[in-house]
């Protein structure tokens, strides 16, 4: 069975987004600047850990809004696999290129249950910081992969900040890019 995996690129001080995230800002204003490793300057490295990082997705549990402003840009699931939207609107499951949406609408714990079933032995990624927040909390988290870029964006949404308790982790990797520090932690 695969791990649940809370996976984000964040700004040193702590934010996964900028301010005003809406269609045309899916990682709100200056968000973006977060994401250059993934791009035409990434090194070698960074595409080693993005390439790595795909192949072990099997599902992917996403909020509502991350739904919302990624779908035009991703134009498919954000990965190549099924993934499950959590959502308070009752909705059909939505069809795409790679797999479908389905959407979920009995909370975070029956959407974990789908993507294991539907993931099989691969890894389960968590995508939006509300719903890594709600993740974390419940304490279904398995591992933490975050790209610590070398940016201040001052503001925006911090992936952190509504944990409420103390979260045990062990480093289990750390390699570094000139764009960015990949760190990965197990969660005790």
């Amino acid at each position: 069975m695969g791990k649940v995996i809370v996976s984000f690129t964040m700004s040193l001080d702590g934010f996964v987004a900028g301010t005003n995230v809406d269609r045309e800002h899916p990682m709100g204003e200056g968000g973006d600047r977060l994401h250059r490793w993934l791009f035409d300057t990434a090194s070698d490295l960074d595409k080693e850990m993005a390439t790595d990082m795909s192949a072990r997705v099997g599902a992917v549990v996403l909020g509502r809004r991350t739904f919302d402003v990624g779908l035009q840009h991703w134009e498919d699931t954000p990965y190549p696999a099924p993934s499950f939207v959590l959502t308070h609107e009752k909705r059909s499951q939505l069809k795409m290129k790679s797999a479908a949406f389905t959407f979920v609408n009995d909370g975070v714990r029956s959407a974990l249950r789908q993507a294991r079933q539907a993931a099989g032995s691969k890894d389960i990624v968590i995508m939006g910081a509300s719903t890594a927040q709600q993740v974390l909390t419940a304490g279904l988290v398995e591992e933490v992969t975050l790209q610590l870029a070398p940016i201040l964006l001052g503001k925006g949404c911090r992936l952190f900040d509504k944990i409420g308790s103390a979260i045990e982790l062990k480093s289990t990797q750390v390699a570094a890019s000139p764009l960015v520090t990949h760190l990965r932690f197990d969660v005790l």
